[in-house]
């Protein structure tokens, strides 16, 4: 039996990719001073149905459950993130710098980059509405692909303002009823034909020709931009981004800066996107929270396409898949009337916190080496009657030395610990 479509399987050493990837995330996520949080997997429908616009709603995987509630399995985590905060912002130290790993659902057709299933890392900061805010998110984003050995000519991030937006669409006699509409003509100019946008941007009182030059000229559009771009700037990140008004992100909650990060060819789908959302708490708790806050989304799926493009992020991910499984120490039994002994000591340099196998039944001890060196274990212990003690051996130098038992467990964990 097959899985489901856009369902995958995780062999070991898919595991062990995405181990990489996730420990990666968490690592840096962490540096920024981040903490992890986690939600239900599911949520009701209208959470995710009112907040985050039509093309999320549609894409759903919902269902009635046995007590007659309309549910959804989350597609996204910035309505469950903002329902938490609502709930609890007093018991908290603003800005919240949060973080989630988890999976997520979207009910669409499967395709390069995109799964019904996905791992998604969040990242989002609650409580200040500074510009520098926004540069500290960009700035994380930046790190976290660096993390894996991609550089500027790798990846780009493409930084834009919806209030640039609202203001041109306020010059045009339009109030922000009719933004979002507005936005989505924005959001998809690059995928329609220049004819039907012309036809949509009619409505709006402007042609394409008079969107592009506003898309030309950036730099009197945002004065938030340059206040981010300027901070990038002065952290030695000015390669990594360029200012690009066609970002607007689809998602009906965002009220500011917004940015989604792409592959310098432009050969996947973004690899990363969010943004400012700063009514959003105030709405999900009718009022008794209102915190600024903003955060984006990075999928496992296009960055793992990325990385495996990309040589030196390659190499990272695949030597972290060979050793994933690899044992501190095999313990050899090659007497097997002193089995009970090589138990205990297999015990007890697992206690002592050490990765440890040993063979299960009798085995001709170069079998038994060969299986030490195949599950990449530094040391062997032997186990036998030609000594008191036992035998350790390291096993890339191949030297030996006797000790006892009791010793080579305190001898071995301190190896491990400098390790």
């Amino acid at each position: 039996m097959k899985t489901l479509p856009g369902f995958r399987d995780f062999y070991p050493e898919d595991c062990a990719r995405r181990e990489f990837i996730t420990g990666t995330w968490r690592e840096v996520a962490r540096r920024y001073g981040f903490v992890e949080y986690d939600g239900p997997v599911l949520e009701p429908f209208e959470l995710f149905a009112k907040k985050s616009g039509g093309e999320i709603a549609g894409q759903l995987f919902e269902f009635t459950d046995k007590g007659g509630r309309h549910v959804s399995l989350r597609p996204e985590m910035t309505p469950t993130l903002a329902r938490m905060v609502a709930a609890r912002s007093r018991d908290y130290r603003k800005p919240l710098k949060w973080f989630s790993v988890a999976s997520f659902f979207r009910y669409e057709k499967q395709q390069r980059g995109r799964l019904r299933e996905f791992l998604q890392l969040n990242c989002d900061l609650l409580g200040d509405e500074r510009p520098a805010a926004d540069a500290e998110l960009a700035a994380l984003a930046i790190d976290l692909l660096r993390a894996f050995g991609l550089t500027r000519e790798d990846f780009v991030v493409r930084l834009s303002d919806r209030r640039a937006w609202l203001a041109f669409l306020e010059r045009k006699g339009h109030g922000a009823d009719r933004a979002q509409d507005f936005l989505a003509i924005i959001d998809k100019m690059e995928r329609e034909p220049a004819e039907t946008v012309e036809a949509k941007l009619r409505e709006f009182g402007c042609g394409l020709s008079e969107v592009r030059d506003f898309i030309a000229n950036p730099a009197d559009a945002s004065p938030e931009i340059s206040r981010v771009t300027r901070n990038l700037c002065q952290r030695g990140l000015g390669g990594f981004f360029e200012i690009d008004l066609t970002i607007v992100r689809g998602l009906a909650y965002y009220t500011g800066m917004v940015f989604e990060i792409f592959d310098r060819g432009r050969t996947l789908r973004a690899l990363a996107g969010g943004g400012r959302y700063d009514r959003l708490v105030h709405h999900l708790s009718d009022g008794a929270a209102d915190l600024p806050a903003l955060g984006f989304g990075m999928g496992d799926v296009v960055l793992g396409e990325l990385i495996a493009a990309t040589p030196r992020a390659r190499v990272l991910m695949e030597t972290s898949v060979r050793t994933a499984g690899n044992i501190d120490v095999f313990v050899a039994v090659a007497d097997e009337t002193r089995r009970s002994e090589a138990l205990a000591l297999v015990q007890s340099l697992r206690d002592a916190g050490l990765r440890v196998d040993y063979p299960m039944g009798p085995v001709k001890l170069g079998k038994q080496f060969q299986s030490a060196e195949l599950a990449g274990a530094r040391h062997a212990v032997l186990v036998g009657t030609e000594w008191p003690g036992v035998k350790v051996k390291e096993l890339a130098t191949r030297t030996e030395r006797e000790m006892s038992a009791d010793a080579v467990v305190a001898d071995l964990s301190s190896t491990a610990a400098v390790k």
